[in-house]
């Protein structure tokens, strides 16, 4: 009887790291990466890295010198080029930390552009640590292998949102809409997830007359938003996206 396959499939270690790379670039890597290549993972001068800095793909680089602090790398060719994902925006109102950071990351892993916090009047946080949310996008992008990563906004009051939109909306409204299924096609789209307590009516009929929005139906069951954040993302990805 065949064993079964580990998953996930044994492969290299990819890191996101800043500065531009090219063949034949060197790269340092600082105290926390280097600790988990040198101690963690027990690779040491000769050892094989994949780096990507979000812009200009995957590439292999080799490890030439490691110390407990620090570590160098050479970079030898490219591995992956720059992906393509659609341009797609997910508007979201921040809920409740752990969640929020769940919503990036699965958001990161579907293959969202942009990610735009909206603040709405029920929205539940009052802040949003920007920071700690690049980096959730940046080890979700480490983990499933892309090689862009998504942008992050500021966050931006709803009415103030809707002003600047320039590209279809899907409004996720839980009063009803249109069956996804009809409702989305391929094209630059943002999608739109209220906060825990759901859109107020004035805002719900702010969005609704705003002559890019379509509202549509996640289905007939009551979702958390970040639950709708991603069934709407995985909607979209199969109908409109890059599953197709």
């Amino acid at each position: 009887m065949a064993a079964t396959p580990a998953w996930p499939p044994r492969s290299l270690p990819r890191l996101f790291v800043r500065p531009s790379l090219g063949e034949g670039a060197s790269v340092a890597l600082d105290a926390a990466p280097a600790n988990y290549l040198g101690n963690v993972l027990r690779l040491g001068p000769g050892g094989e890295v994949l780096l990507f800095d979000g812009a200009s793909g995957e590439w292999l680089a080799r490890i030439v010198e490691a110390g407990k602090k620090r570590m160098l790398l050479t970079v030898e060719r490219q591995s992956r080029p720059l992906e393509q994902v659609p341009d797609l925006t997910l508007a979201f109102a921040p809920v409740k930390r752990a969640q929020t950071d769940w919503l990036v990351e699965k958001a990161t892993e579907l293959g969202v552009r942009h990610l735009q916090p909206v603040m709405t009047r029920r929205t539940v946080a009052e802040r949003v640590k920007l920071d700690r949310l690049e980096n959730i996008a940046i080890e979700a992008a480490e983990q499933c292998g892309r090689t862009l990563l998504p942008t992050l906004a500021e966050p931006i009051a709803l009415a103030a949102f809707l002003t600047v939109l320039d590209r279809r909306l899907y409004f996720a409204d839980e009063t009803g809409g249109a069956p996804t299924a009809e409702a989305m096609t391929p094209g630059p789209a943002a999608i739109l997830i209220g906060p825990e307590g759901g859109f107020t009516p004035e805002e719900r009929a702010l969005v609704r007359a705003h002559p890019r929005a379509v509202a549509i139906s996640l289905g007939p069951r009551i979702l958390r938003a970040e639950t709708a954040a991603v069934a709407a993302l995985t909607a979209y990805m199969a109908l409109a996206g890059d599953w197709r």
